[in-house]
């Protein structure tokens, strides 16, 4: 059942127009969970702020770093280089030595060598993490998405596992609990079981995203707005956009009456519930 699961969501991500929206709200959600893990306070909501509200090129805060790095995975091919490997850690606050990222990356091969099942294969890589530093646990979540993509074959990652850490299937009894941590006594077990809720949650997101995209593509014709085209596209590959974006072909105020006018149409939502700094996305 887990793998149909991993199967159909890994089906609607290379089909879909609405792909990039979908990964990246699962980055959200994943980094949502991180800033418990790091003990932080940051929701959903405060990380879309740290993140699309800032200024080009501005730092977004240790959060919007986190965010950053989840982003990242959902965004380009499950690599993992010591380089690559580097700049995320560095965007979630770690730091390893030259030697210790070598040794990750060449786990990594030879658990994509070895054969094993995707779900072992993702505990694993993230047991070792942990049993190298164990401060690194949310590296250990991210690598585990990383390597779950390879074993699986597919052409870039699904943010997915690190939103469930701290669900039931991490939980050493039914209803509560210490929570099993990376390496801990059913492990492994727990990632079969979180993938399978976590496959689900994602299928049913899809869903959601692609009735919301037919709506917003359907009204495209609709708009009279220069730059209008690449707004809609905007919408479909990211999870929100500032309502004060500019473009080329699109002045600020020319965006914000375009966002008023595909609220009307019941295309987009507004994410914040504020009058003004607004984000919106499907």
């Amino acid at each position: 059942m887990c793998r149909r699961r991993l199967e159909r969501a890994r089906d609607a991500r290379t089909q879909a127009g609405w792909a990039g929206a979908w990964r990246q709200r699962l980055a959200l959600k994943c980094a949502a969970a991180s800033m418990r893990l790091a003990g932080r306070s940051e929701d959903e909501a405060a990380l879309r702020d740290a993140w699309h509200l800032r200024q080009a090129g501005a730092d977004p805060g240790p959060a919007g770093a986190t965010f950053g790095a989840w982003r990242q995975l959902a965004g380009q091919p499950p690599a993992a280089s010591a380089d690559q490997l580097e700049k995320i850690l560095d965007q979630l606050g770690l730091h390893w030595d030259v030697e210790a990222l070598a040794a990750v990356c060449e786990h990594i091969d030879d658990l994509t060598r070895s054969g094993r099942p995707a779900p072992f294969a993702a505990a694993a890589i993230a047991a070792r993490v942990v049993a190298m530093q164990s401060d690194s646990e949310l590296f250990a979540w991210w690598l585990a998405d990383l390597v779950l993509a390879q074993n699986l074959r597919w052409p870039r990652p699904l943010p997915l596992l690190m939103a469930h850490a701290f669900g039931p299937a991490f939980r050493s009894k039914p209803c509560g609990g210490k929570r099993i941590r990376p390496g801990e006594k059913g492990f492994e077990r727990a990632v079969c079981l979180a993938l399978a809720q976590a496959a689900a949650d994602a299928c049913r997101l899809a869903a959601e995203l692609s009735r919301r995209a037919e709506r917003l593509i359907a009204v495209g014709p609709k708009l009279r707005a220069k730059g209008a085209g690449d707004v809609i596209q905007r919408l479909l590959d990211d999870d929100a956009l500032s309502g004060s974006l500019t473009t080329k072909r699109l002045s600020r105020f020319a965006a914000r009456r375009l966002f008023e006018r595909l609220q009307k149409l019941e295309a987009v939502r507004e994410l914040t519930g504020r009058a003004s700094f607004r984000l919106f996305g499907l």
